[in-house]
């Protein structure tokens, strides 16, 4: 069976066995939300002219002192992924870190300090700048280098640029040429995939999942979880104007607040603002509590539409681009249910 063929075939076996564990977040779900974990996304480590995507070194090592001091398994993702697949328990506090981009800073700044620590982490490359030989970006000796070591490796396209203007052919032919280049530097090709900039639509997601990726991330906040959209995952994105230890605690300690019937159900929006809304189940805590923030615009109001039933009224337009609401709801242990919604506005 060719290659392409048999990883599409894989993905949809593992989309069948997930969906029948949870039907992607957006039809029924389950009452008790089951094992979570807290996944952390970083760039580039003490670039202080770039401070949008970098963290302070002086941060970075707050948050792995966090990591090792305190009450947290730190995991490989692909382990975390697979108890969400297969049902397996996981511990309480899990994380997993991921580096996106493949930058010369991550090699020799953020790699020593995670290796002297022994906490694994994911590297998503982006392989034009490193078939470059961009001077900012590592080596594919040096990616070779951390995979032996035992770093999982995963894709971030070609470019950094966003998929979501692209067409579908397009984008396809990105994913495939940077799988092929996986394929020839490090003789396998990419089973995770990190969505450029954090965006995607409803069409890029389809073609990141039927070119055999078996998950997806973006940069949109919240927690994993068995019901989540396997090509829509969460992280906490990490940069020197977020990354105080205080949001990192925040992050780290916080629970899945999982929704069904999420609308609108393509991130790309055509009405602005979006008409959000989400059903909640009451098991997971007083939905009295919840509240809503957009960008921009702070604490949103909320309608109810039926008892579990949730509409987030956005006061105002977005911008164009990138714009997030972020739900919380207070557990009585003193942790955040969290649910981050993610919206790309065309200009």
């Amino acid at each position: 069976m060719p290659f392409r063929r048999a990883v599409r075939v894989l993905a949809t076996a593992i989309l069948t066995v997930w969906t029948a564990l949870v039907p992607a977040g957006r039809g029924a779900m389950a009452a008790d939300p089951g094992p979570s974990a807290v996944v952390f996304a970083y760039d580039r480590f003490g670039e202080d002219q770039n401070p949008s995507i970098s963290i302070r070194i002086d941060q970075f090592e707050a948050h792995l002192d966090e990591l090792t001091d305190g009450d947290y398994q730190v995991l490989p993702l692909p382990k975390i992924l697979d108890a969400l697949r297969t049902g397996k328990p996981l511990p309480d506090r899990a994380v997993a870190i991921t580096i996106d981009e493949a930058s010369r800073s991550a090699y020799t700044e953020a790699w020593p300090r995670l290796k002297a620590a022994n906490l694994p982490f994911t590297l998503f490359v982006a392989t034009d700048a490193v078939d470059r030989g961009s001077p900012a970006h590592m080596s594919w000796s040096e990616i070779r280098q951390m995979a032996a070591a035992g770093v999982t490796i995963g894709g971030l396209g070609g470019s950094t640029q966003s998929l979501v203007p692209r067409s579908p052919a397009e984008v396809v032919a990105e994913l495939r040429r940077m799988s092929d280049r996986f394929q020839t530097e490090l003789g396998q090709r990419p089973t995770l995939f990190a969505y450029p900039q954090g965006e995607y639509s409803l069409a890029v997601r389809k073609a990141v999942a039927e070119q055999g990726f078996v998950a997806a991330f973006g940069q949109q906040s919240g927690v994993l979880h068995p019901q989540a959209d396997p090509w829509g995952l969460p992280r906490f994105v990490m940069n020197e104007t977020y990354g105080s230890v205080d949001r990192f605690q925040l992050a780290a300690n916080a629970l899945p607040l999982p929704v069904s019937d999420l609308t609108p159900d393509d991130p790309l929006i055509t009405v602005n603002p979006p008409p959000l809304g989400f059903t909640i189940a009451d098991s997971v805590g007083d939905s009295a509590k919840l509240a809503c923030f957009a960008a921009g615009q702070g604490r949103t109001v909320l309608e109810r539409i039926a008892e579990d039933r949730v509409e987030v009224r956005i006061k105002d337009p977005f911008p164009p681009g990138r714009a997030r609401v972020n739900c919380t709801l207070p557990t009585p242990e003193g942790r955040w249910r969290w649910l981050g919604v993610q919206f790309l506005i065309p200009d």
